[in-house]
């Protein structure tokens, strides 16, 4: 009998969804009242109204009403069909009203976030100021931006605190689609979009403007003059010798790893690897 049970609750496992979910059923939306298989269906589907102010996103924790995708039933959010009897979710979160019978992903719901993640629990913590769940290897290892991840992406723009792909925390403390990261990495864009910090090692780099620096005599009329520059890496401004190529911030010269070259107050150039 519990085996028979068994196959009931697993009939259909992995065998209905759409291209976000894997889920025995779909959801009614309460904001249209237009059936779909997930909110994200919803979405993209009301993304493209040409009519601006029917342009809308669905609230997970809004659905009230879910349709068994195997026998048809329209019924009260649940985990288990009313009608026949199968789990319409093999994971499911009674708060975000979510299901997903793919649970090789380790989903879990963060009650600080206020929606589920994936994962695994184990794997990740909750900080506070910046608003979100990172890996525990960023635990007392990354800089805190409040709500960092409540922000759009700087390069696609898509929000990220909910987004389904993957996110990475750049050492300034700001976020980005991790694919769109490395897009701006091949494209030799080596700062942060929103604050311009050197997101990698750049210490080769300004070994090199330094060597250029050195071998590039300045006019007699510019040789001594100074400008006033201001540092992105370490945000202070300094009084610093004016070069057509570059200015180096005199706080971090101590640093190779974290020296910066400024643009003065007149001019200047960036240079990458």
């Amino acid at each position: 009998m519990e085996g028979s049970t068994d196959d009931r609750l697993d009939f259909g496992k992995m065998g209905f969804g759409c291209k976000h979910y894997r889920r025995r059923c779909k959801i009614r939306a309460p904001c249209c009242n237009e059936i779909f298989d997930c909110r994200h269906c919803h979405n993209e589907a009301t993304g493209t109204f040409s009519i601006p102010s029917e342009i809308h996103d669905l609230v997970r924790s809004d659905v009230k009403q879910v349709i068994c995708s195997v026998c048809d039933t329209e019924q009260p959010v649940a985990r288990t069909c009313t009608n026949c009897g199968v789990n319409m979710g093999e994971y499911f979160c009674a708060v975000c009203k979510f299901y997903d019978d793919d649970t090789d992903k380790q989903q879990f719901h963060c009650d600080d976030c206020g929606i589920c993640r994936v994962g695994g629990r184990e794997n990740f913590f909750h900080c506070n100021k910046c608003g979100s769940c990172y890996s525990v290897g960023l635990r007392n290892n990354h800089s805190c931006v409040e709500n960092s991840m409540h922000h759009h992406c700087p390069i696609c723009y898509e929000y990220l605190f909910d987004s389904l792909q993957d996110t990475t925390v750049m050492k300034c403390g700001h976020t980005m689609h991790f694919e769109c990261y490395h897009e701006m990495i091949k494209r030799d864009k080596y700062c942060c979009p929103i604050c311009s910090k050197s997101v990698v090692d750049m210490s080769r780099t300004w070994k090199r403007i330094d060597e250029e620096i050195e071998a590039t005599v300045m006019p007699e009329d510019y040789r001594y003059r100074k400008v006033w520059i201001l540092c992105n890496d370490c945000n202070d401004t300094t009084e610093v010798l004016f070069h057509i190529i570059g200015q180096k911030c005199i706080y971090l010269v101590k640093s190779p790893l974290q020296m910066r070259f400024g643009l003065g107050s007149l001019f200047g150039k960036e240079w990458l690897d």
